[in-house]
C-alpha cells in the first residue's frame, strides 16, 4: 500500500484531499494538533488514516513524526508529501501585530520547509534510495500572485511557498522528485467561519483603515459565497500525485489572469476603492 503525508487534515482541504486519498487506495498519515482531532478524522475516515499528532512549527513533534512513518514504510519512498498546513490572519500591516505576522510565516512558509526538510530522506532524496520517488504538493494560494490590502502578511508568506515551489522542484530534479504548486481562489471551507470569528475584534477601529476593516466581513462574505468547492483542491491534489508528468503549478482560478496585463495604477484603484480605502 503506497503512503502519502498530509498536513493539516482535521478540517477543510487537508481532511477532503485525505478523504479522496484514502478512497484511492493510500495509507494516508494526516497532521492533527489535538487528540480529538486525532480520534475524530480517525474515525471519519478509517484504519487506512493514521494520524500524526503535530504542528509544522514544533521541529521535535515534526521530526518524530517522520521517524514513525520511516519505521512503518519499511524502507520504500512515501508517494508524496501536501504541505497544506496554514493560518490567514488579516490586517493592515502598518498596524498588524508583529507576533501575528511572525506567526504566519513560521506556520505558513518555515512550517511548511521544516515538514519537508524532515520527510525529503523518505521521499527518496538520496541517490541510492529506491524508485519510484515520492512527490511534493504545496497549498498556495492566488494570494501567492495577487496581493489584496489588508493580507499582506498572508499574501506574503504565499509568494514565498510560490518561491519555495520553485526552488525545490529544480533542487531536486536530480532524485526525480517532482514539486508542484497548487493555486487555488476562494474555496468554501470552514477557515471561513474562523476569519468571521476573528474578524470582530475590534483591533483596527481606532486606526485610519476602520472602516476597510469593518467592511471586510461583507466582502468576505460575498467572495466565499462564489467560491469553488473543496473538492476542486482536492482533484487538483490527487492529479499531481498520480500524474505520469505533474504540472509545476494547477491554477484553480481565472481571477489572476485579467490583473496581470493591468497597469499597476489602475489595478491599485480599483482594488482600493472595492475594499473601502479610498
Amino acid at each position: 500500500m503506497k503512503s502519502i503525508v498530509i498536513t493539516g487534515t482535521s478540517t477543510g482541504i487537508g481532511f477532503d484531499a485525505s478523504r479522496a486519498l484514502v478512497a484511492l487506495g493510500y495509507r494516508v498519515y494526516g497532521s492533527v494538533r489535538t487528540a480529538a482531532d486525532a480520534e475524530r478524522v480517525k474515525a471519519a475516515l478509517g484504519e487506512t488514516f493514521v494520524p500524526l499528532l503535530f504542528d509544522v512549527t514544533d521541529s521535535a513533534a515534526v521530526t518524530s513524526a517522520a521517524d514513525r512513518v520511516r519505521a512503518d514504510l519499511d524502507a520504500e519512498n512515501l508517494a508524496a508529501l501536501v504541505n497544506n498546513a496554514g493560518i490567514a490572519p488579516t490586517g493592515p500591516l502598518a498596524h498588524q501585530p508583529f507576533d501575528e505576522i511572525r506567526r504566519i510565516f513560521e506556520v505558513n512558509v518555515f512550517g511548511l520547509l521544516g515538514v519537508t526538510r524532515a520527510f525529503l530522506p523518505l521521499l527518496g532524496a538520496r541517490r541510492d534510495a529506491p524508485h519510484p520517488r515520492g512527490r511534493i504538493v504545496n497549498i498556495s494560494s492566488l494570494a501567492g500572485r495577487l496581493v489584496f490590502p489588508l493580507a499582506g502578511a498572508y499574501a506574503a508568506s504565499k509568494h514565498a511557498v510560490e518561491a519555495l515551489s520553485d526552488a525545490l522542484r529544480r533542487e531536486l530534479m536530480q532524485y526525480s522528485i517532482n514539486v508542484s504548486a497548487i493555486e487555488p481562489g476562494t474555496i468554501r471551507t470552514e477557515i471561513w467561519d474562523k476569519f468571521e470569528a476573528s474578524s470582530v475584534d475590534k483591533r483596527y477601529a481606532s486606526t485610519d483603515y476602520a472602516r476597510a476593516a469593518a467592511a471586510m466581513p461583507d466582502l468576505v462574505r460575498a467572495d466565499v459565497a462564489r467560491g469553488d468547492p473543496v473538492g476542486k483542491v482536492t482533484a487538483a491534489i490527487c492529479e499531481a500525485i498520480e500524474a505520469r508528468h505533474p504540472r509545476a503549478r494547477y491554477v484553480l482560478t481565472k481571477r489572476w489572469a485579467l490583473p496581470r496585463w493591468l497597469p499597476a495604477h489602475f489595478l491599485d484603484r480599483e482594488i482600493t476603492k472595492r475594499m473601502k480605502l479610498r
